[in-house]
């Protein structure tokens, strides 16, 4: 089992020292990797015609992904950076594909992609993107963006995309994986087609029932099992008897990889505890409590 920190992206504040002081921490704890949410707008959610039904709105801060993983990559030397996730149907792709790689070269390949389709409309539209499409249009982002990393020269033409004869360089030493993130049964079949791993938002009981059925799809679309990989998420304030309880479920039904999260923003949309935490240092201690039981 690989362990991450989910990155307090809200609650981290924007000094750069104590952004540095936290990735150092996650690695010196022994963490594997660094999960870091992502929205480049937050909307006010009431009135509207269209509900906004997602946790976090205006007043959650969100550090830029790409930007982020670029400054953590120059200090720290071992951690893996993670979008989890990425709204990429609100993204072009020919541009991710290029941060991604950029992010790769630099960090000596210490990246992975999770990305999903989001849920705020507003943002799509203050973008320029379709939410409507945003299924369609991410089915296809994922081996485009394959592509555009691996490929010298690609001649594309999709339903939303149109590469006339074109590539990209640098190009990344090693391939980026990519996972798909959700819980629906699309992204879950999306994932076992065309990614390389799917990411759980929490250990809700249907994520040890869904596990066994991706791996299941996995194979059936000709791929091997034992490549594709499976994340899930503890909070905090589920306490260190569910932490462990929740570890070993996991490890059941094939799970790889397993993140930590002490952040309190969107607590009362998941019907969870709040940890309440006003400073870095105590969420770099309560990684040290997960530390200290789930990792040695």
């Amino acid at each position: 089992m690989r362990f991450g920190a989910v990155f307090p992206t809200q609650e981290i504040g924007t000094d750069p020292v104590a952004i540095r002081d936290y990735a150092q921490a996650v690695e010196e704890l022994g963490f594997d990797h660094l999960v870091a949410y992502d929205h480049v707008l937050g909307a006010v959610r009431e009135p509207r015609d269209r509900p906004l039904a997602g946790p976090y709105d205006e007043n959650d801060p969100f550090h830029e992904p790409f930007v982020l993983f670029g400054y953590l990559a120059a200090v720290t030397s071992r951690l893996e950076f993670v979008t989890g996730i990425l709204v990429l149907p609100q993204r072009q792709t020919v541009l991710v594909a290029k941060q991604a790689a950029e992010v790769s070269l630099l960090s000596g390949g210490r990246i992975r992609l999770g990305v999903g389709t989001g849920w705020n409309h507003v943002e799509f539209e203050s973008l320029g993107a379709d939410f409507d499409a945003r299924a369609r249009m991410l089915t296809e982002q994922i081996p485009l963006l394959k592509r555009l990393m691996t490929e010298p020269i690609l001649d594309y033409a999709g339903t939303f995309h149109r590469v006339d004869r074109a590539g990209m360089l640098p190009r990344p030493a090693k391939p980026v994986p990519i996972w798909c993130g959700g819980s629906s049964m699309p992204a879950l079949k999306r994932a076992a087609e065309h990614a390389d791993g799917f990411i759980w938002g929490s250990c809700r009981p249907t994520v040890y029932e869904q596990a066994p059925l991706v791996l299941e799809m996995v194979a059936a679309n000709g791929r091997d099992p034992q490549q594709f990989g499976l994340e899930a998420m503890v909070d905090y304030s589920a306490g260190e008897a569910e932490w462990e309880r929740a570890l070993q479920e996991f490890a059941k039904v094939g799970g790889t990889h397993f993140s930590f999260r002490t952040i309190s923003a969107g607590a009362r949309w998941m019907k969870i505890d709040a940890p309440g935490f006003t400073s870095t240092a105590q969420h770099i201690q309560a990684l040290e409590r997960f530390s200290a039981i789930c990792m040695s």
